[in-house]
């Protein structure tokens, strides 16, 4: 860890920003992609998180081959050993649902290693995450300004500071934002429980210590009423520094090369790429939902399906699937296991849907890449996240009955709607101006967030 670098270049003070994400792929993703947009504009970054996390990262920046890379410095943050979480469970992804919390226990303990890490680099701004409230106090305690970054969208944070700071008995203010019983119950029992209360405290709290501002990955057009509603009732700006979605260069040609001889014979919009994320673990029963839906559907399709890692041995894709699936889908459909590479696949012109959980980082993939989103959404902020899809008129969420289960014959017939409706002809022509829109967006948000940087950093407000 290099605590003094070269920070005067073409005699311009060189900003040095150490970026702390929480320790989930779906909130490092976004901070890998500031930094980058930082490093091009003059700073140096440090981006701090676990040894198991920064593994990848190292591949992705040796893949990206960006002279300004160079300006990424990567600093590793060591755990406290707890019992049954060993260095690789240092992540959320693959992580054993059982082991989060754990996890969260040994973040909050390495509270002293970051100290250290603060102490060391002095940088002049810290970039934090959503659950370390320490952090920001740390930074305090050494005279430097702290920043919190939200990597979860503007509708998200509306509904989680309504519930948080509200009765939960008021009705949300946006009225197209209707939670379905199963889903505001579940949400709401996961706020009143001790964890709960833990991770309200965390939301608040970070979001108190964020100095002057609060940065949040979206942007304006999509979000503006949103932005305005979290400013006016927080008494801070949120201001959009997205989309931080990074390039498709999170793969190697080989590594695509069996997605793309597939697709290859496959006619233009024909295909679905069906993906829950890195987090979140499908049961048989909703696996066999989605199998048989994606067979009523008679469209292609490739699906990836995850297990964690302390999966059993003997459990595979041969134990999950229908009997006979594979055989009855032949040339119609890719079911991989772990891993695809979502960027290079979702940018095929071969696909016309995405089943997805509707993560943020993957809604926000789906709108760069111009595809329709079929929303199946699963936990934490991809109820919301499902209803601003069909609110922007981008895609249509899979329904489910009152307990909360998948159907196989509405998981079939909203596939078929999206890729061969009318419906789905409008949703398509929605999403390409939607990408449109991204690819022509400029730098504007980037270059306001430099002058705020800088504004705080010369001890100033923005």
């Amino acid at each position: 860890m290099d605590s003094s670098p070269n920070v005067e270049e073409h005699n311009v003070r060189r900003i040095r920003v150490l970026l702390f994400p929480w320790l989930a792929h779906g909130h490092i993703s976004p901070f890998l992609e500031l930094a980058k947009r930082l490093a091009q504009r003059n700073f140096y970054t440090y981006l701090c998180s676990t040894p198991i996390n920064l593994s990848s990262i190292k591949d992705k920046l040796s893949r990206d081959r960006n002279p300004e890379n160079t300006s990424i410095e990567l600093v590793e943050l060591n755990l406290p050993s707890l019992p049954n979480l060993p260095p690789h469970y240092h992540t959320t992804k693959s992580l054993p649902p059982h082991l989060m919390q754990t996890l969260k226990k040994a973040f909050d303990l390495s509270a002293p290693s970051f100290s250290d890490i603060l102490s060391t680099i002095k940088p002049d701004l810290l970039v934090y995450d959503f659950i370390q409230p320490w952090a920001p106090t740390l930074a305090y305690h050494l005279n430097i300004p702290a920043v919190q970054l939200l990597t979860t969208g503007a509708a998200f944070t509306s509904f989680c500071f309504h519930l948080y700071e509200k009765n939960p008995d008021n009705k949300f203010p946006f009225p197209s934002f209707y939670i379905s019983n199963y889903v505001n119950r579940k949400f709401i029992e996961r706020a009143s429980s001790p964890e709960g209360i833990e991770d309200r405290y965390r939301f608040t709290q970070c979001v108190d210590k964020s100095i002057d501002i609060v940065l949040i990955n979206t942007f304006k057009e999509i979000e503006e009423k949103y932005l305005d509603y979290l400013s006016c009732v927080y008494g801070k700006e949120f201001v959009p520094v997205g989309p931080l979605v990074q390039t498709d260069t999170d793969s190697t040609s080989c590594e695509m090369n069996k997605f793309s001889g597939w697709l290859g014979n496959k006619e233009s919009s024909t295909v679905v790429f069906v993906s829950v994320g890195t987090e979140y673990f499908m049961s048989k029963e909703e696996i066999q939902e989605v199998a048989y839906g994606l067979e009523l559907s008679e469209v292609n399709f490739i699906w990836v399906i995850r297990f964690p890692d302390n999966h059993e041995g003997d459990v595979g894709l041969a134990q999950v699937l229908p009997k006979g699936f594979m055989e009855r889908i032949g040339e119609k459909g890719m079911v991989v296991e772990k891993w695809a590479p979502q960027a290079k696949i979702l940018g095929s012109s071969k696909i016309g849907g995405f089943v997805s959980h509707c993560g943020w980082n993957s809604v926000l993939e789906s709108m760069k890449y111009g595809v329709p989103i079929i929303a199946m959404p699963m936990h934490l902020d991809q109820p919301v996240n499902a209803r601003l899809v069909v609110e922007l008129g981008l895609g249509v969420e899979v329904k489910r009955d009152k307990d909360g289960k998948l159907d196989r014959r509405e998981i079939g017939e909203v596939i078929r709607k999206v890729l061969m409706g009318k419906e789905g002809m409008e949703i398509k022509r929605k999403a390409v101006e939607m990408s449109e829109m991204m690819r022509h967006k400029g730098n504007k948000d980037t270059e306001l967030l430099v002058q705020k940087f800088g504004r705080l950093c010369d001890g100033g407000t923005t």
